[in-house]
């Protein structure tokens, strides 16, 4: 399987009870259908995945399924803290017609978890049990966690272990495991203020929230990757540095979703008890997005 191009982690959208929006997750999908996204990862950490319980999660996959375009790659956010409900959630997607898991590192018991062969006894356990491929998920900023290059050197070697996203934002890391992985081994990359750099690195594509309300700014960067106009991928890349770091780090998903409504989409609330941003920085979100219409 082949994970080439722009993927985003979609959203989950709710209404201002925080309910799942199901009308408002088709209108986007078919409104992202419409652009040359290699697909959709649904139910990762932009998701809100944490905060939806398993019977929401596959409510999500259903709508999503039902609505994506039939050339678009369908990935699941399945991780859970245990290998026995990961693998449960993952079959489930399976069922669904998902291609691959993307599963995150567990950390709630950091002090196990905080060690390498902890992470490969997780990953290994539910890479034998899983329906579909797996997607390492590499996010230290939320877990707390980074795993290590040799272990995901180590982990490449399991035929069902696929790839990984790595969200750290490291680019040396991102070459030492393009370096160390098996042949075919994928490693897509979270971070869309290091689209570029990591594509020339040797990343086969990347699974972007900014790609969320700004879709077209990330496919005109691999675009110009597939076809060697570096100067354009530069542009590009500097044009999206200051909103991409706005609606991922300094804002989060709240701030993400306000871009969404910018650009045409329904981003809505964040499920509580995350809140809303505040009047400035809404301002601040809608100056950096003047030029950047989805």
């Amino acid at each position: 399987m082949k994970l080439q191009g722009i993927f985003p982690p979609i959203t989950t959208p709710f209404d201002h009870n925080g309910n799942i929006y199901a009308a408002k997750l088709q209108y986007n999908i078919e409104q992202w259908n419409r652009t040359t996204l290699a697909g959709y990862v649904v139910l990762g950490s932009t998701g809100e995945s944490v905060l939806l319980s398993s019977e929401e999660k596959v409510e999500v996959w259903e709508i999503a399924a039902r609505h994506a375009a039939p050339d678009k790659l369908l990935i699941a956010g399945t991780a859970a803290e245990s290998v026995r409900e990961t693998v449960c959630l993952s079959n489930r997607a399976a069922e669904l017609g998902y291609k691959a898991a993307l599963i995150r590192t567990p950390h709630y018991y950091k002090g196990q978890f905080n060690r390498a062969d902890a992470q490969m006894l997780y990953f290994r356990a539910v890479a034998d049990q899983s329906h579909i491929p797996v997607l390492l998920y590499n996010f230290p900023q939320v877990t707390g966690i980074d795993l290590p290059s040799e272990a995901v050197a180590a982990l490449s070697e399991h035929p069902n272990i696929i790839g990984i996203k790595d969200s750290s934002g490291n680019i040396e890391k991102v070459m030492q495991m393009i370096r160390e992985t098996r042949p075919g081994f994928q490693v897509l990359v979270g971070s869309a203020t290091s689209l570029w750099p990591s594509l020339m690195m040797g990343a086969s594509g990347a699974i972007l929230a900014f790609a969320n309300p700004a879709p077209y700014a990330c496919i005109a960067i691999w675009e110009a990757y597939r076809t060697r106009e570096e100067d354009a991928a530069r542009d590009w890349q500097n044009r999206i540095a200051h909103p991409a770091i706005l609606v991922t780090t300094k804002y989060g998903i709240a701030g993400l979703k306000h871009a969404m409504d910018l650009n045409g989409y329904y981003g809505g609330p964040p499920r509580l008890p995350l809140s809303v941003p505040t009047p400035e920085a809404k301002r601040e979100i809608e100056e950096a997005f003047k030029d950047l219409k989805g």
